[in-house]
């Protein structure tokens, strides 16, 4: 078996295919050749900077070419990218940098300002190096991106002095809503074995056994891939990685705010065959604009549609499928730190149900006793994955050792998912055990009930959220988003009775809060201490 680095991968396909489009936004496209050059020539910059072997590049980006050649470039200095949310403060950016010991920062222009307010807090940054905007040119104190990867690397294939391994670093920073971001260290040999290792299991294609195998397999069917979400995330950007995996053009979309109608403009302008996306947060606007344009767009060339990391109804993937008829939905259930958790397929005709997923073929679900949970039994228990893992958190040992636990033996990462196991094998998912309402002694699932609210034809989206109850603890509260078009005002009767018909009664909601907004963030999770406060703030109820 090989030892993976991503850039031993890529590089051999820039050889194989220099003309052929790599990267895609707009008008912008960026040739294998080229995304091979410029990576070249920002990783010579970065250890001209004075970038050592333990350093850290962070991207704090936008979507675009930059990013994927940014984490390029690491790949093949040999030393490692980390993500950025671009929606942080100055407080969570200065955290993340720190924390991270980032030597080099990869900005858009437009952020030169948060960047200023901050800068003389991270005395450990080597490197600013700014992608210019229109209106926001590159600060006096950055090098200009445009500039750098414009200049020929002396030395092709670029290596720093200390070379590249499989064991070379990728930081995914996650977990920001509660609490401050967690850095998940990932291998690039394990990351790469754990997407797929450029083969497709549902197509027959067998793992690589070389990098240069990768260039030998390509043929004149490239696979296009639109990356709908953000690529900060591990969704987007492990997407990403497949697609150049295989040869394949990531594109993604031109505006900064997602818009459906552009999102199927483009589909159909690049004849997409693969879109990613993250759940009903991209799903319901998709499956909104599909409805109001019928005819608008042929999508007989999407062959995927995947999502990760939020759930989705049966009844939005089957309307989807209705418009794109010769697509498979792939719904994958993992996390940063815990990829293949388990997944479900739709085809027209056969959509899989709203939270209901095969289990991995690494996947078990641990009762908190350490025994497995079976089939059909209706224990709960948390979902644990084994194979290809992280190591850990970085610098934080503590959380490491309580995901990533010892169970039979073997190592396993438990990131908190709580679930059963139906008769069938399949995983009926609950919900983050951290956000578990506890009423009357009764543990309810956030997540178990906001999927019932949501199949409700009035609901666009729901969240819920335990409030103080003076008799049971915690009541449950529904925070809801109405469709625009639903006749009526929403009523707290009518949403209770709907979710009673689908799950135990203690289950359904006793307060009800009408919103305009749900406001998930674009990886299409939510803030549940937000939601929580919005609430108690409407029902005039302390904390």
């Amino acid at each position: 078996m090989s030892a993976w680095n991503f850039a031993d991968v890529w590089e051999a396909i820039a050889a194989e295919q220099p003309d052929r489009p790599a990267l895609i936004q707009g008008d912008r496209v960026i040739s294998w050749g080229q995304f091979d050059a410029r990576a070249d020539a920002l990783a010579a910059h970065l250890v001209d900077r004075g970038l050592t072997s333990d350093a850290k590049v962070a991207a704090y980006l936008y979507n675009g070419p930059e990013y994927l050649e940014t984490y390029y470039a690491a790949f093949k200095a040999g030393v490692a990218p980390i993500n950025t949310n671009y929606r942080y403060g100055g407080d969570e950016l200065t955290y993340l940098f720190d924390n991270a010991d980032a030597q080099a920062v990869v900005f858009h222009a437009g952020f030169a300002g948060m960047i200023e307010a901050i800068r003389d807090k991270l005395p450990t940054v080597k490197a600013w190096i700014a992608v210019a905007e229109p209106g926001h040119p590159v600060p006096a104190w950055a090098d200009d991106y445009d500039a750098v990867v414009a200049k020929a690397a002396a030395n092709r294939p670029f290596k720093a002095p200390w070379g590249r391994s499989p064991d070379d670093l990728l930081l995914l920073y996650t977990g920001g809503t509660t609490g401050m971001p967690k850095g998940v260290m990932w291998r690039q040999d394990d990351l790469f074995n754990v997407i797929g290792a450029g083969g497709n299991a549902l197509q027959g294609i067998p793992p690589l056994t070389s990098a240069q195998e990768a260039a030998e397999r390509l043929n004149d069917d490239q696979r296009r891939t639109l990356v709908c979400c953000p690529l900060m995330h591990g969704t987007g950007q492990f997407s990403a990685f497949i697609t150049l995996n295989v040869g394949g053009t990531v594109a993604t979309l031109p505006s900064r705010q997602f818009n459906a109608m552009e999102l199927w403009d483009e589909a159909v302008r690049l004849q997409a065959d693969g879109i990613v996306i993250v759940g009903l947060a991209f799903s319901t606007p998709m499956l909104e604009a599909l409805e109001a344009n019928p005819g608008r767009w042929n999508l007989d060339h999407v062959k995927t549609m995947s999502s990760s990391g939020s759930m989705w109804s049966q009844e939005n993937k089957r309307g989807l499928l209705s418009f794109a008829k010769n697509a498979m939905i792939m719904d994958s259930f993992g996390s940063s730190e815990a990829v293949g958790l388990g997944a479900s397929a739709s085809a027209p005709g056969a959509e899989a149900a709203t939270a209901a997923f095969m289990l991995g073929p690494n996947c078990v679900v641990f009762a908190e006793d350490g025994r497995r949970v079976e089939a059909g039994s209706g224990e709960r228990g948390m979902v644990a994955v084994t194979g290809f893992l992280p190591l850990g958190y970085y610098k934080d040992p503590e959380k490491t050792a309580k995901t990533f636990q010892t169970i039979e033996g073997q190592r396993w990462s438990v990131p908190g998912d709580w679930a059963e196991v139906n008769a069938d094998g399949t995983l009926k998912l609950l919900g983050r055990g951290s956000q578990c309402i506890n009423t009357g002694g009764e543990k309810v699932f956030p997540e178990e009930v906001e999927e019932a609210l949501k199949t409700h034809p009035n609901v666009r989206d729901a969240v819920v959220v335990g409030v103080p109850d003076a008799r049971f603890g915690e009541r449950i509260c529904a925070v809801v988003e109405p469709d625009p078009d639903a006749p009526g005002a929403l009523t707290l009767d009518e949403m209770s009775t709907h979710v009673k018909s689908k799950l135990a009664a203690y289950k359904a909601p006793r307060e009800l809060v009408v919103v305009e907004s749900i406001g998930r963030a674009p990886n299409g999770k939510v803030d549940y201490k937000a939601s929580r406060d919005l609430a108690l703030a409407a029902l005039g109820v302390g904390a």
